[in-house]
């Protein structure tokens, strides 16, 4: 077996101790998409899926409690190389059609031709080898399966006190791979890829989350790269949040005696259905 290969950043950044944090923080996913992927899978119900990088659970809490899925699920395995994100998975995913187990993006740990559907959430990004894992899941998927890959992302176009935010944050990412830079797009021109599946399919919904001074703080020291920051850099950064969000350039009240306002989002699905 390879050895599993975890972007450094990533083991520290999601590692012991951030991901009640990320739990909490993190948004969950649109019915929207969730209804698109449903749309999507070519096998008939009951469903096998198979999520990688499941971190704490946030997806496929959503994936299970969503109607077009609820009742479509044969089984759930999710796969995750974080030992704490994993801990939190089993604490906050109570179904027994899910169960949970160590992995990573090319080393799966499962059977040849047995999922539906595989399916990453915010975190096909940090995928080290792409062919690697194109070839992974070609080789655990059924002749009609599906991979789909879905992000949220905070909408600099939606709000000017949102791209100030992201500017903000963005500027300590350290070089490491983030969704935004669109490296992970990579995948669809590997070997493997083009020869196990059609080209990629994609879809982006906008929308406004409820958002407080709080869960943009929090959600920011959420991500990786903020969480890895000494303290009073983290603190620096939580200050520069506070004063951007003071100026309130383009920020729309939900309800301002309750200090709720709109928080712009996207998120964005690719499918890539195997031949």
């Amino acid at each position: 077996m390879a050895t599993p290969t975890v972007h450094s950043v990533a083991q520290v950044g999601f590692g012991a101790g951030t991901n009640e944090l990320y739990d909490r923080a993190r948004p969950s996913y649109q019915s929207a998409a969730l209804a698109h992927i449903r749309s999507a899978v070519r096998g008939s119900p009951p469903l096998n899926v198979v999520e990688l990088g499941a971190g704490t659970g946030i997806f496929t809490r959503a994936l299970l409690a969503d109607p077009a899925w609820s009742s479509a699920v044969k089984e759930l395995r999710a796969i995750e190389p974080s030992a704490g994100m994993r801990e939190v998975f089993t604490k906050s995913v109570k179904d027994e059609r899910v169960s949970a187990s160590e992995g990573t993006f090319d080393t799966t740990g499962v059977e040849d031709a047995w999922a539906d559907l595989v399916v990453i959430a915010q975190a096909f990004h940090w995928c080290p080898d792409y062919d690697k894992a194109c070839a992974e899941f070609a080789r655990i998927l059924r002749p009609d399966g599906v991979v789909a890959f879905i992000w949220n992302l905070e909408d600099r176009d939606g709000a000017a006190w949102v791209a100030q935010l992201r500017d903000l944050v963005e500027q300590h990412e350290q070089g490491t791979p983030q969704f935004r830079l669109g490296l992970w797009r990579a995948a669809f021109a590997t070997p493997s890829y083009a020869t196990h599946f059609a080209p990629p399919e994609e879809n982006t919904w906008a929308y406004a989350l409820p958002g407080t001074r709080a869960i943009v703080a929090d959600r920011a020291q959420s991500k990786s790269y903020i969480s890895v920051l000494p303290p009073a850099e983290k603190a620096q950064v939580v200050a520069d949040i506070g004063r951007i969000l003071d100026q309130k350039d383009g920020l729309v009240w939900i309800d301002e005696a309750k200090g709720v306002f709109e928080y712009p989002y996207q998120t964005l699905v690719v499918l890539a259905k195997k031949k």
